[in-house]
């Protein structure tokens, strides 16, 4: 297995953990912003990791990190088509791409 498969193998269920801890308020959003910053910081140290074909679910696990990032609090909470739109990704990234793969989810890496 590559870095890169392993990287997103233990990040996805991590992701999926702490934004349903935090959608269900038992996660405070300051850790989840550290999660964030933390796995930015282990991404930019997989060396030869842009030169690889993502993932399966890697778009979905960009995609998710960029919305608990890009949104403020309140709205991550409140929005009820935003945390379907999270909640059907998390799904899909607990389940390792055996849920269907989101259409719109067209996360990036950084």
């Amino acid at each position: 297995m590559s870095t890169v498969s392993l990287f997103f193998q233990i990040k996805s269920r991590q992701l999926a953990f702490f934004v349903r801890g935090f959608l269900s308020q038992e996660i405070p959003y300051t850790e989840l912003d550290l999660y964030f910053w933390d796995t930015m910081e282990e991404w930019s140290q997989i060396k030869k990791a842009k030169q690889q074909a993502y993932e399966e679910t890697e778009h979905v696990f960009w995609h998710v990190l960029h919305q608990i990032h890009y949104w403020p609090q309140e709205v991550l909470l409140k929005d009820p088509f935003l945390r379907g739109e999270i909640e059907t990704c998390l799904d899909c990234l607990e389940n390792q791409g055996k849920y269907p793969l989101p259409l719109d989810c067209i996360g990036i890496r950084p």
